[in-house]
């Protein structure tokens, strides 16, 4: 009607602004980090690498792999790291299967009992569904629980906290009402589910109940599973709520491999498990507690969408919530096979996914990783042809992933002064399903990806796979996306927090790294239920298995030209211009806070602080908050300077498109490694010393979202002031430890000219 599109025109002009040149014709520029015939020889390995891919292999590995429940510890989780292991050997590859003992609890007793003002209890299954053929397999399959909640027995008032996050609780005082002493029940979404307990702690809750709003994930969003793609009622979210802002891995080993002999902490020292019982329930067992609940209705954002009016509480509902759990050491098994490379067999460059999954997994994991089995599949194809890559592939399979990066964070503990010397990349997937391809890791990374997925097109739109994403980011994304897609050429790389398996990489060894997937319009509703199955997966995420085969594409590409450049496919700029960004972001939230505080302070002297919106409600005016200083950012501002100094050094030092020999070659490749390496501190960052990456870390009330500038732009978040200043100093000097590391590659490359 009139000016107005729907979204697909504008998405259909959008792509068609952004082609340029016409569908299946690549752009033909030099390969980042290759000569011209090096370029050549290696498109010509990749349209043989394309031609090679079988979707019905896809297909076949993921039905085989499916066909049972497959969580850490299982049987059917080991038979399918054996299974594995023996495609890679039949494929050429050196092939072993690493195991580690780490602390897995499964639930013994779980109970949620609505007491008052009726009586209810929770049914906490997931019924068989005739349309989906491995739905019945109940006695092989997890429950729904939360891994690594503490055995608990409470009973108490229960109140409705939303998301349940520090915005929630600040909304619960204005109102009057307090958690201290009673039992929680947040909704899904917001943030990462092992913060919801977290904070539910610490402001005195005794427990916390989790549960799937059909607003999120289920019938609000499309028709509900078998008619359409998301979850059902009685579908619930299984999932850890391990403390990973704190570390991920092994709770009784934190910072050494958990091998059989490894010197492991009791249950009580363990920092990451938490403080209060946790156990997540379906839509369906939440409504009769909703409906229970008196007391203030709820602020507009905070419904969810139940037919019902949603109250916040206090009582009259009165909850019991009971689990316990067997607190067993579990294996994990990591299926590990290496290409060596002919001239840099030292280096290694590492692409991993993780096997195991909560119930059968089809979309989270075993999509990413049936992808990831194709391309090795076909990479070693090319290798027994005569092909060989310079560096060594490493393909990872990981075990425990779900449980919080158990698998990946055990080997890399274990392994970590080899991996320090020898890996210079890890690119990871995890699930993926229809849609558009997304991308995050270090910038240094950023336009080797960006070339390799520009030649790889979307198998239903026909134009290339950075077009489609810029063309999502124009329509959908927010003022500063949209900035960024209209004034550069390439797709920024998401920074990365700890969501996946290359959080040991990153965060611990400061490796650079790569996470790719692709997504958006599959209909995946079932996140860590029982129907993220074969049958769902078919019907409703990838049916040909297309999109997994165009991940297999662009991943593979970004693996082998890894592999196989002359030089490391680095480039320092979009470091550079990210951190600007990024000290620019922190001076704006120090001035935005100061401004607010000042004006929340006024207010509170006057009186004048605006009232409940409920004006049945009782109403506590909040007390003054400590002033905001003045935070001195110029030695950000002097780093800073530094790097751009060295990126303009190293592009003009790479400007004459030359290459190295091989010996300077590789020592170049030492110093480019050395670059990512340079962000991390052998100390850690403040009070969690397992992340030792000083630019990128996952935040402490995030879970998986990411914190650029994590010390000083955290401690002013929390209004610890005293230590913004010396947070400012510590990365500051971490930038400049990269600076130096920039400016020694450059000075080697002018030197090798």
């Amino acid at each position: 009607m009139g000016r107005m599109r729907c979204a697909s025109a504008v998405v259909a002009a959008a792509l068609a602004g952004w082609a340029g040149v016409s569908a299946g014709e690549p752009p033909r520029e030099r390969l980042a980090g290759f000569t011209e015939q090096g370029s050549a020889a290696q498109r010509e390995l990749e349209a043989r690498f394309d031609e090679r891919l079988r979707a019905d292999n896809l297909r076949e590995w993921m039905k085989r792999m499916t066909a049972r429940p497959h969580h850490t510890g299982s049987p059917y989780g080991r038979e399918l790291a054996e299974f594995t292991a023996g495609l890679f050997r039949s494929w050429g590859y050196e092939t072993a299967i690493e195991r580690f003992e780490v602390l897995f609890p499964t639930p013994r007793e779980r109970v949620v009992e609505l007491l008052a003002p009726v009586r209810f209890r929770a049914r906490l299954t997931e019924p068989p569904l005739a349309e989906d053929s491995t739905s019945a397999q109940q006695a092989e399959h997890l429950p729904i629980y939360n891994a690594f909640s503490v055995d608990g027995d409470v009973t108490g008032e229960l109140v409705y906290v939303n998301y349940g996050l520090p915005a929630d609780y600040e909304a619960l005082q204005r109102r009057g009402i307090d958690v201290r002493g009673r039992i929680v029940l947040a909704r899904y979404g917001g943030s990462w589910r092992g913060i919801k307990p977290k904070v539910a702690a610490e402001q005195g809750a005794i427990g916390c109940i989790l549960y799937s709003d059909p607003r999120e994930d289920g019938f609000f969003q499309g028709d509900p599973y078998p008619k359409g793609g998301y979850r059902t009622a009685d579908g619930a979210q299984r999932g850890s709520v391990m403390d990973m802002p704190v570390h991920p891995g092994d709770p009784l080993t934190p910072g050494i491999g958990a091998t059989a002999d490894a010197p492991r902490l009791t249950r009580d020292q363990a920092r990451t498990l938490t403080r209060i019982p946790v156990l997540p329930i379906s839509a369906s067992d939440a409504r009769p507690l909703l409906d229970a609940l008196a007391g203030p209705v709820a602020p507009e954002g905070w419904r969810g969408a139940l037919p019902l009016t949603y109250h916040i509480g206090p009582g009259p509902a009165r909850v019991r919530l009971k689990v316990a759990f067997d607190w067993k050491p579990t294996p994990v098994h990591d299926v590990i096979a290496r290409l060596p490379g002919k001239e840099l067999s030292d280096q290694w460059v590492m692409r991993g996914n993780h096997y195991d999954a909560w119930v059968h997994g089809a979309t989270d994991p075993v999509g990413g990783a049936v992808a990831l089995l194709e391309e090795a599949r076909v990479i070693g194809e090319l290798a027994r042809q005569g092909w060989r890559p310079r560096r060594t592939i490493v393909f990872a399979l990981w075990d425990g992933e779900e449980q919080g990066l158990l698998g990946s964070t055990e080997w890399v503990e274990t392994h970590a002064a080899e991996l320090a010397d020898r890996l210079a990349v890890y690119v990871n997937t995890d699930s993926y399903s229809r849609g558009f391809l997304g991308m995050g890791g270090s910038g240094t990374l950023e336009a080797m990806a960006n070339q390799a997925a520009r030649e790889v097109l979307d198998p239903e739109r026909a134009v290339d796979l950075v077009a489609r994403a810029k063309a999502r980011t124009e329509v959908s994304g927010g003022p500063e996306a949209w900035r960024q897609v209209r004034e550069r050429a390439d797709v920024p790389l998401s920074a990365l927090g700890a969501g996946s398996d290359y959080t040991p990489f990153l965060h611990h060894l400061g490796v650079a790294c790569l996470d790719l997937g692709i997504g958006g319009e599959g209909q995946y509703g079932q996140y860590h239920s029982n129907y993220d199955s074969f049958d769902h997966f078919t019907r409703f995420v990838d049916p040909e298995f297309a999109y997994g085969v165009t991940l297999a594409k662009v991943a593979g590409r970004m693996t082998m030209r890894l592999a196989s450049a002359d030089v490391l496919p680095f480039d320092f700029a979009p470091v550079a211009e990210s951190l600007r960004r990024w000290v620019g972001e922190i001076e704006s939230a120090a001035a935005r806070m100061r401004e607010e505080t000042a004006e929340h302070n006024r207010r509170v002297a006057e009186g004048t602080y605006l009232i409940a919106a409920d004006p049945a409600s009782a109403y506590v005016p909040p007390g003054r908050l400590d002033e905001v200083p003045h935070f001195n950012f110029a030695p950000l501002h002097n780093a800073l300077e530094r790097l751009d100094a060295a990126v303009e050094a190293w592009r003009t030092a790479r400007a004459s498109g030359a290459t190295p020999a091989s010996e300077a070659a590789a020592a170049l490749d030492r110093r480019l490694m050395a670059a990512e390496r340079a962000f991390t501190r052998p100390e850690g960052l403040p009070g969690r010393p397992w992340y030792r990456h000083f630019v990128l870390a996952p935040g402490v009330y995030a879970g998986y979202g990411v914190r650029t500038l994590p010390v000083p732009r955290e401690a002013l978040e929390q209004r610890r002031f005293a230590e913004v200043d010396p947070g400012v100093v510590v990365t500051a000097r971490a930038i400049e430890a990269y600076a130096a590391a920039v400016e020694h590659a450059a000075a080697l490359l002018a030197s090798a000219r």
